[in-house]
């Protein structure tokens, strides 16, 4: 009898090892397995975009998607300049999708691995849920500067270089960061504009540009010999060593631009590299002003005409003698004398009746 229990004993504590043996190993080869292939597959995920991002970011830094227009734009596109502000763009981005692809990974390895292990995920949810709409009221000027610094460094509206009209404040960029672009006017006046305040972007030294020079010419001058001459300074500029690598195109003479009361304007054009135009205008102003005196040809003159009103000759108004004895004035008439005189004014009868 003893040994029939002793072996049922036997037999209970041999089942019960091996059971809880099974479950050691259950344990060993389930939830940890499954914990090292989530965190496995996030890591693949993880490298491949990295792999992407860095591609993209290369594709850009060396000049992916160009803004050409010009006969010399491979000169312009491999300026030092224009590189740099590239690199800087390429690593900006980069730095950006780098870090939220990393953010978003992690955050889902953190909370599969947690479900796995038997840990309930829903209060994290809704707590991230909840923070995610507290963010959203109270920083979300914050988030918009940052999604419109993105999306202008992704679509390259400007740069570090370039000169920028952005509304409110205009002048060269001298930097650009996710939240703030800072730039500094022709005064040196230094801006800070908050990329979620850009509504719009005028950017005059992307690609390339245009020297605009506008010319009065009088109305009794030749219009076609003043174009002649136009054309020919502008050609003889361009033929010129220090100024042919700043022109993109020939320079052209688009006619009679308006028709004003003092003359009339000649308009003349150049295309000319980024942020060359202003030279090129002086430049073409100079000589203009040079070659016009030597031609003889006349600039108008502002017409003028002063009217006056006058009915006769001005008499000298005789000094007053200091010396002389000033006649004593009478008193102001008081209240009751300007009454009976508007009285006698309304009626001169009650005058001569005597009231």
């Amino acid at each position: 009898m003893l040994d029939s229990i002793t072996q049922a004993l036997d037999g209970v504590d041999s089942a019960q090892a091996q059971a809880g043996a099974q479950d050691v190993v259950g344990f060993l080869l389930d939830k940890p397995l499954k914990v090292v292939v989530i965190l496995l597959v996030c890591w693949i995920a993880r490298y491949l975009a990295m792999r992407l991002i860095g591609r993209i970011a290369t594709g850009i830094s060396t000049g992916a998607g160009k803004l050409g227009g010009g006969r010399r734009g491979g000169l312009l596109e491999s300026s030092p300049l224009l590189n740099e502000r590239r690199q800087q763009r390429a690593e900006t981005l980069a730095s950006v999708l780098k870090s939220t692809v990393t953010f978003v990974l992690g955050m889902l390895a953190i909370l599969m691995v947690l479900d796995t292990v038997g840990i309930a995920i829903a209060p994290f949810l809704a707590s991230a849920g909840i923070a995610g709409v507290a963010l959203g009221f109270g920083a979300q000027a914050l988030v918009k500067d940052f999604l419109s610094g993105i999306f202008m460094l992704a679509e390259d509206q400007y740069g570090v270089g370039d000169s920028v009209d952005l509304g409110d404040a205009s002048g060269t960029v001298e930097a650009v960061g996710l939240r703030v672009t800072r730039l500094r006017d022709v005064k040196g006046t230094v801006w800070y504009v908050r990329n979620g305040e850009i509504l719009r972007v005028g950017n005059q030294s992307q690609g390339w540009a245009r020297a605009v020079v506008d010319v009065s010419v009088a109305y009794g001058e030749n219009l076609s010999r003043a174009q002649e001459v136009l054309q020919r300074l502008a050609d003889h500029l361009v033929a010129e060593e220090e100024w042919k690598p700043l022109v993109l195109d020939e320079p052209e003479v688009w006619g009679v631009e308006q028709m004003t009361t003092d003359g009339i304007v000649l308009r003349l054009v150049v295309k000319t590299a980024p942020m060359q135009q202003w030279a090129v205008q002086r430049e073409l102003r100079r000589r203009i002003k040079a070659a016009f005196d030597a031609e003889g040809i006349e600039f108008p003159l502002a017409q003028r005409v002063f009217l006056r009103h006058d009915d006769g000759p001005r008499q000298a108004r005789p000094l007053r003698d200091p010396n002389a004895v000033v006649a004593p004035q009478p008193p102001p008439p008081s209240e009751a004398d300007v009454a009976a005189q508007d009285a006698a004014a309304a009626d001169p009868s009650r005058v001569n009746r005597g009231l």
